[in-house]
């Protein structure tokens, strides 16, 4: 059985020649980490413990909150720390995370819209044979009562604001909406939520059951075409100028 990742499929998608270098080469990032993920990890952290709690009908105040952000951010933070945009320092980052947690806990409370899990892994298995498998982690699993629905919950830190066109030609929660329905059942239904938490905004829709079976058939397609691969070209976008292997796509002249 092989295994895949959404973060693999889509580093495909986006640049095949950084697939090869992360995935086939395993040469290890220029960046070990940069100012961005660490905002994007910590501000998951205190979500996760914060949704945590309230599973088990504790209900941390807003000042809680932010004490566990400031922990977690003094406790992971390395002094070697990319910050890939020299406008702002890393104070600047850590205030935002608590500008970010600060309009989320007053736009949601009282949180009440009956959390099932946090950080919940999934597994998808696709193929005829189920010879592939999809693995990835959905940020919180809640289930509205009122609706009935189940919603899957994912929280994003960047400052961009994609146009709902491209979130509904996403893979990521599509895909680990099926697996949801694997588990509960296809005819149940399912809401996506983005959370992005830099513009205090919320996006959300569902697909039908016939969207996510073509949405199967094109991951399939997808997978067949990374295994066939022979050649790994370049694919130039202002993503590159954050990429982690940026000197070393620099460094080399011809495609692959």
């Amino acid at each position: 059985m092989k295994i895949y990742s959404y973060s693999k499929l889509s580093t495909f998608e986006q640049c095949p020649f950084k697939f090869k270098l992360r995935y086939i080469d395993k040469i290890p990032p220029e960046i070990e980490k940069t100012i961005e993920a660490h905002l994007g990890k910590t501000i998951h952290s205190a979500l996760e413990w914060f949704y945590s709690q309230i599973k088990e009908n504790i209900s941390p105040s807003l000042d809680q909150l932010i004490s566990f952000y400031i922990k977690t951010w003094n406790k992971e933070f390395a002094s070697n720390t990319e910050i890939t945009n020299k406008k702002f320092t890393a104070k600047d980052y850590f205030n935002k995370g608590i500008h970010f947690l600060a309009n989320y806990y007053l736009t949601n409370k009282p949180f009440e819209d009956n959390t099932l899990e946090v950080e919940k892994e999934i597994i998808l298995h696709l193929g005829e044979e189920e010879q592939y498998k999809i693995y990835g982690y959905i940020d919180r699993l809640a289930y509205n009562i009122k609706t009935q629905e189940y919603e899957i919950h994912d929280y994003k830190t960047a400052n961009n604001l994609p146009p709902k066109q491209r979130l509904e030609n996403d893979k990521q929660l599509p895909l680990y909406s099926l697996a949801i329905k694997e588990l509960v059942g296809k005819d149940k239904e399912v809401r996506l939520i983005w959370h992005f938490l830099a513009h205090n905004k919320k996006i959300h829709f569902k697909k039908t059951n016939e969207e996510l079976e073509i949405l199967k058939k094109e991951t399939l397609n997808l997978i067949k075409e990374i295994e066939q691969a022979t050649k790994f070209s370049k694919t130039q976008s202002p993503l590159c100028n954050w990429c982690e292997y940026k000197n070393a796509c620099q460094n080399h002249q011809e495609n692959i």
